[in-house]
């Protein structure tokens, strides 16, 4: 992505890139926790959980790339996110796609990136798209709590559910007032179809993602859920860089302050799922 300025490996590039690097070229850092680490983790890297991440980001080294992994990709995208958006350096910032299960050798799921918003048209209808991609993670969250809702991490999903309708809500009140004839919110809200999440999946392949969940079902949706949460902050942060009002771009950038927020809150319950694990 153009904005913030991180790379994608495979695990065979990632194998090649380490191969041919010298040591003191880039830094491994593994965003698991220490007992995710202590199971299996790749040969030289440090561990830095992603939780701690933000309060240790200038402790990183700037002299040299910087690479992250985890279990799935998930919380190592993020990771990656937040240190190129730091400006540590100039040195690339990495991120291993599909984490230690990519590496591991398990296949990857498909996570389409797309394009969702055509910028040529109008704000009124790029802010009914969001209003519709909003549906689409409310929609989601509404069947983890339905296939899941009996584990550790209910309250957090609830939370989060309930903040994807607020969300909606203030991008109605940036599109409402360019309307001549709006029907109320709720209205609109409930009639939305809400099938396609922000990062451009259909949120049909995600639930079928979600129930096809055997083993360790806490941690794989809590992964699964940080990846939509980054995918919104994402999009969020790119709309408010497109848009040259104010008004718009500060309520843009409160949304994604927002997503940001519940990734802290999963990247936490993440953390909790294991310090809680017999």
């Amino acid at each position: 992505m153009d904005r913030i300025k991180l790379k994608e490996l495979l695990p065979d590039e990632l194998r090649h890139f380490m191969a041919r690097a010298k040591e003191k070229q880039y830094t491994l850092i593994d965003v698991r926790q220490p007992q995710e680490y202590a199971v299996a983790h790749i040969p030289g890297s440090m561990l830095l959980p992603l939780m701690e991440l933000e309060s240790q980001l200038f402790d990183l080294p700037d002299d040299r790339a910087l690479v992250f992994y985890c279990h799935s990709g998930a919380r190592s995208e993020i990771a990656a996110a937040l240190a190129a958006e730091a400006e540590l350096s100039d040195h690339p910032v990495y991120h291993l796609i599909g984490g230690m299960l990519a590496w591991d050798g398990h296949k990857l799921s498909d996570f389409p990136r797309v394009q969702l918003f055509d910028h040529t048209r109008s704000l009124s209808d790029l802010l009914m798209t969001a209003m519709d991609l909003e549906k689409g993670a409310y929609r989601y969250y509404q069947a983890v709590l339905d296939l899941f809702g009996d584990l550790p991490f209910r309250p957090v999903i609830e939370q989060l559910s309930k903040a994807e309708e607020a969300h909606a809500r203030m991008v109605y009140a940036l599109w409402k007032p360019d309307q001549t004839d709006p029907p109320p919110f709720q209205a609109l809200f409930d009639g939305l179809a809400g099938d396609i999440l922000e990062g451009g999946e259909p949120l049909a392949d995600a639930l079928e993602r979600l129930q096809a969940i055997r083993t360790d079902i806490g941690l794989n949706v809590l992964e699964l859920s940080l990846r939509i949460e980054y995918q919104a902050y994402d999009l969020y942060r790119s709309l408010a860089d497109r848009t040259t009002d104010g008004r718009f771009r500060d309520s843009l950038l409160s949304i994604a302050q927002a997503e940001k927020t519940h990734m802290r809150r999963l990247s936490q319950a993440i953390a909790d799922h294991f310090q809680n694990a017999p």
